[in-house]
């Protein structure tokens, strides 16, 4: 598998993405600031929980960047990572639907964002976005990209729902427009549902994965989803970050914010 460009590429956007994310963030809570912890793991340094790697085993290598932002004006709590890991071999649980990779070596990219806002009538939102490659002698033998953005609202407004799947449906025309977009949508709505309650965890968005038809236009579309989170989530929180709400709408939000915490765990 030749002619690819360098994962680097890919890393640069992520990390300019996260840079952006955060700037807009900052921007509009108006008064809070992202802490920033660098962190490196050496090979065989434990276990990762990062986004775009999957079941990869205890044995990592690499680094990245956490970003966290508390207390603030609209954000009782964001969080958004970039994760830069690698592996010596692929163990048997990430390589058991394709064995002809069993014992390459891996890298994984990602960032992967949880926002939420201190308004009850603003809704939680998570997005991630990731690239996946092994490789064995040098070469690179199986790549993939994979992402998404869904919305959690406790108090849904029709208008908000409308603009972030308007939003979706719209970064998706240049790839393959509504089949495209039909197809991460319902994957989103089935990925996102709590199969012991019946219910989903929000009103979705799109994901996808292990997309790896053609890198440049497989890339192309990871950046759109990612550049498209702000596109769909700022104008939601413009309108809602302010709206009155009491003692009784705090409390269903935690309430609602155990349902997101049940589908994490389950």
């Amino acid at each position: 598998m030749t002619n690819l460009p360098d994962i680097d590429t890919v890393r640069s956007y992520l990390t300019g993405l996260q840079d952006r994310i955060c700037t807009a963030i900052e921007a509009a809570d108006g008064t809070a600031k992202f802490s920033e912890d660098n962190w490196t793991r050496a090979e065989g340094g434990g276990r990762s929980r990062h986004p775009a790697s999957r079941d990869t085993g205890p044995s990592l290598g690499g680094g990245g960047r956490t970003r966290l932002l508390r207390d603030g004006a609209v954000f009782e709590q964001a969080g958004i990572g970039f994760s830069d890991v690698s592996g010596t071999t692929l163990p048997p649980s990430a390589s058991a639907a394709r064995p002809e990779l069993a014992g390459a070596s891996w890298r994984a990219v990602g960032v992967s964002l949880v926002f939420h806002p201190r308004n009850p009538y603003l809704p939680t939102t998570h997005a991630n976005v990731r690239h996946f490659r092994a490789m064995r002698d040098g070469e690179t033998v199986a790549w993939w990209f994979g992402g998404g953005f869904d919305l959690t609202p406790f108090y849904p407004f029709d208008d908000d729902v409308l603009h972030w799947h308007r939003t979706a449906r719209d970064l998706c025309e240049p790839f393959g427009g509504a089949q495209r977009y039909a197809a991460h949508k319902k994957w989103c709505d089935e990925y996102f549902f709590l199969k012991h309650r019946n219910e989903t965890r929000g009103v979705g968005g799109l994901f996808f994965d292990d997309l790896h038809d053609d890198f440049d236009r497989d890339f192309a579309y990871m950046r759109a989803v990612g550049d498209g989170f702000l596109d769909a989530w700022l104008p939601i929180v413009q309108r809602r970050k302010d709206t009155p709400h009491g003692e009784r709408e705090r409390q269903f939000q935690l309430y609602r914010r155990g349902r997101y915490v049940e589908f994490n765990l389950v």
